[in-house]
This record gives structure tokens, C-alpha cells and sequence, in this order.
């Protein structure tokens, strides 16, 4: 049985409006459909990517508590890279000590720094 339905709908990829003949028809036509999915699959890996690295490193509460950081510690709290840590110790920004290899961060330098 062939059906005589026309339903007008709008492409989930290119929001163009359409014709369907089915009520399940998505996209506008085969481009429309493969980008979809492409995009659709694209999607799922980086929301998977994202969750797997929320899961792997969770903030530690510790650190709230610390009033000394590491750099390590700092990055984590600010959500800076590393280099940028190093960068604002040599601009001045913030003030560090070295004790042997380590360096470290007042707990209120970095709570200046939002002053």
C-alpha cells in the first residue's frame, strides 16, 4: 500500500523546510541524513571524552583546605596550565617560594589574584 501523506517538516541538519512522506523522515534528503549522523556520532565521542575526564580527575577537596599550594594544586584550583602558573610567578602576579625542587603558593596570593 502506498500512502498519499505530504507533511511539511523542517531538516534537523540544514533547517531547510520539506515534504515528507513519513512521519519519521528527519532530514530533507540522503547529504542531510549522512552529516546528521556524522555529526551525531561526533558528538557522542567528545561528550564520552569529556565525562571520561571529569571521572579521571575530580577536584580535590583537600586543596580548599591547604594554605599552601603546589603548582599543581594551583592549576587545578584557577584552572590554568602549568606554564601559565610559571608565567605569573615571573610577571609578579603571584609569589612563590622554592622549598628544595618544589615550589609553592600561598593560599591567599591566588585569592588576591581575584581581588
Amino acid at each position: 500500500m502506498s500512502s498519499n501523506i505530504r507533511i511539511e517538516k523542517t531538516c534537523e541538519y540544514c533547517h531547510n523546510s520539506f515534504r515528507a512522506q513519513k512521519v519519521t523522515t528527519r532530514y530533507c534528503s540522503e547529504l542531510c541524513n549522512k552529516r546528521g549522523y556524522k555529526k551525531r556520532i561526533r558528538d557522542e565521542k567528545l561528550n564520552k571524552a569529556i565525562e571520561e575526564e571529569n571521572t579521571k580527575r575530580p577536584f580535590n577537596p583537600v586543596v580548599k583546605e591547604k594554605e599552601f599550594l603546589s603548582i599543581k594544586e594551583v592549576c587545578m584550583l584557577i584552572g590554568a596550565s602549568r606554564w601559565t602558573v610559571y608565567r605569573m610567578i615571573d610577571n609578579g602576579l603571584v609569589k612563590a617560594a622554592k622549598i628544595g625542587r618544589k615550589t609553592i603558593i600561598e593560599r591567599n596570593e591566588i585569592n588576591n589574584l581575584f581581588l
